[in-house]
Parts: structure tokens; sequence; C-alpha cells
């Protein structure tokens, strides 16, 4: 703020005085909503999921000789590869936020280490769907040897816990094709097209954690 005093008299000449003040205010660093927005609904998806296991548990322990006969029906090499390409979408998918972070929509070259958010997050997608076509080879196997929805509690068990969990396997690959897309569309990749690609990456990698928990209740600790 700058104040000026004036003192005029007779005769004489006016003079004035500057006093300058300065005042700073402290600079408040927010979150971004979107991003804990996400990480709060991520929460109820952890309950949700949570929910999915202790049915499963819960009818394994009143069905314990069904569960073994059952679960030696599983292709357990198959579902490993099967969760390894899962588990690398989420590595892949990363190198795309890093990109995405550094503002870097598309390629600069041919290299992987020119790649931009968009190629990394297309290599993602297609992982990802390989891991859902994978799943659904996986259904039609267990339904020709007679594991259906409504064969018995064991088939429940399976199909609903690892059914939702394609279910939210899909919804995130419709999800990288929203950013991929907008990633095509924007003129100039800011910080908002970032800020959508890092919510994603949330999502994907808690879908990768739970069939990580999945495939290791499931196929392993049969």
């Amino acid at each position: 703020m700058r104040k000026t005093c004036g003192i005029i008299g007779h005769n004489r000449r006016v003079t004035s005085t500057s006093i300058t003040q300065t005042a700073s205010a402290p600079v408040v660093n927010r979150p971004n909503s979107v991003a804990v927005g996400t990480i709060v609904w991520l929460g109820s998806e952890v309950m949700f999921f949570a929910g999915l296991f202790a049915i499963y548990f819960t009818l394994r322990s009143t069905s314990s000789e069904l569960w073994l006969f059952e679960a030696d029906k599983h292709n357990v090499t198959f579902a490993l590869i099967n969760t390894l390409i899962l588990v690398s979408s989420s590595v892949t998918c990363q190198f795309g936020v890093f990109a995405a972070e550094r503002l870097q929509a598309r390629s600069t070259g041919w290299k992987p280490s020119e790649w931009g958010m968009v190629e990394w997050f297309f290599l993602t997608y297609a992982l990802g769907a390989i891991f859902v076509t994978g799943q659904v080879f996986e259904y039609a196997t267990l339904v020709s040897e007679g594991v259906s929805l409504s064969s018995n509690a064991y088939g429940s068990a399976f199909y609903i816990t690892t059914g939702f969990h394609g279910i939210h396997v899909t919804a995130g690959l419709l999800a990288f094709l929203l950013v991929i897309g907008r990633g095509f569309a924007v003129k100039n990749f800011g910080h908002k097209e970032a800020t959508s690609a890092i919510v994603v990456s949330y999502y994907w990698h808690f879908v990768d954690v739970v069939w990580i928990g999945l495939f290791l209740v499931i196929y392993v600790l049969k």
C-alpha cells in the first residue's frame, strides 16, 4: 500500500513522503478435488469387494468338500499367465502416467522411451482386453465341465466374485478409451488431461490388486 503525506505552508514547497508496506499471504496448496474424490470412491469399492470375499469364505467354510472337488477343475497355469498379463498392464499404465505428468500426449519417436500417454494407454488397453478374453475363455471351459452360476455354492461364489471384477476391468477399459480420445481431441494437452490419466491409473491399479487377492484365494489357497 502506498501512502502520500503532503505538508503545505506559506511560501513553502510541497513535500511528500512515500511509505511502502508489503504484505505476504501464505500459499495454500490444496489437493486436487478429482483425485481426492476418486480415492474416496475407491474406498467404497474396497468395502464392496470385502463383502464379496466374505461371501466366498463363508460359502467355502460350509462346503469344504465341494470346494476341494470343484477347485481341481481350474487350470492354474492358464490363470497365472492371465494374472501376469493383468499385472504387467499396471506397469504400462504407470508409464503412461509418467508421460501425462510431463504433458506428453503422443509419441515423439518409435522407441518406447519416446512414447506418450496415448501409446502406453493403448498397450494397457490391449493387455486388459487380453485378460478379459482369457477370463471369458475360462468361464466357457468351466461351464462345459458343469461348473455354472447355478450349479452349486462353489459356482455361485466363483462367478460372482470374478464376474464383478471382470465388470470393473471392462469399465476400466472404457475409461482408457475416453482418456485416449481426449488426448487426441485437445490441441494443448494440459494439467486437466493429465489429472484424468492419473485418476484412471488409480482405478486400474486398484482392480489389479483386487485380482491378485482373488487369484491367491481361488487358485492358490484351494
